[in-house]
């Protein structure tokens, strides 16, 4: 082709796939529903902390931007579980945020929603929505932490689609990606009594806080002290009795001895 032809008919420059975007917002000032949603969010990731705490393959977080396509974070439609987990990944680095990109495509593999009467339609519809058929969640929970009966659950099926978690005796669900039973817990958490929805072991036993595995390490040191003291006690006791017997046995040898020399 010629410099003229060129010229009339220049060549398209090779189409090049747009990067995604680096300003990303990882704040947008709206705090949660209320201290009871922050304090429920809170406990599910700081009792999972405390029972892996061995462990660094994985990230816990709560109220955290995911960012998930170019055309979402340029549309700023953020969207930010209340609480999530992301299994068998480094989790050794704190995260601002959760960037599909840059996390190797990784997305949540459970996901808690805390609902209340201004999200409960959108968590239980286009959230729902989302996190089957673009995040491929494993397990999907909501919860209203004013309402103990609201526990409700998903889990993805060979299809790739939800299908509802049924409950045991106790109204708890399984979570077959953590291994671990929610349920609901009666008690106190940070100075306010509730009902919170807490993580079982597959036993049944409550996931503790780090607070309360510490009292329960004190109540067992202090049992342990408890008992140590009543066994030396006993010691003390069977000692006593001991020399008790030896005192009578002395006295009775010398009354025999006394017997012998009449």
């Amino acid at each position: 082709m010629s410099s003229d032809a060129q010229s009339l008919y220049p060549v398209a420059p090779a189409w090049e796939v747009p990067m995604p975007p680096t300003d990303l917002i990882f704040d947008d000032g709206v705090p949660l529903e209320s201290k009871r949603h922050r304090t429920a969010m809170n406990t599910l990731i700081r009792s999972l902390d405390h029972a892996w705490l061995e462990r660094d393959d994985y990230f816990a977080g709560g109220n955290m931007f995911i960012y998930y396509s170019s055309e979402q974070a340029l549309n700023r439609d953020f969207r930010g579980p209340d609480f999530f987990a992301v299994l068998d990944i480094d989790g050794t680095y704190t995260r601002r945020g959760w960037v599909a990109w840059l996390e190797g495509g990784r997305y949540p593999d459970v996901i808690v929603e805390l609902l209340s009467p201004s999200t409960a339609e959108i968590d239980k519809g286009v959230k729902k929505d989302l996190y089957e058929q673009v995040f491929k969640t494993r397990d999907y929970f909501v919860f209203d932490p004013y309402d103990s009966g609201s526990l409700q659950g998903w889990t993805l099926d060979l299809n790739l689609r939800y299908q509802p978690l049924e409950a045991n005796a106790r109204g708890w669900l399984w979570s077959r990606a953590l291994g671990l039973w929610l349920g609901t817990w009666e008690g106190t958490t940070e100075r306010e009594g509730a009902e919170w929805l807490r993580f079982y072991d597959e036993d049944g036993n409550l996931v503790p806080l780090p607070e309360e595995s510490a009292w329960s390490d004190l109540e067992q040191a202090e049992q342990e002290r408890d008992q140590a003291r009543e066994q030396l006690e006993q010691a003390r006791t069977q000692a006593e009795q001991q020399s008790l017997l030896v005192e009578r046995l002395a006295e009775r040898l010398r009354e025999l001895g006394e017997s012998d020399t009449l």
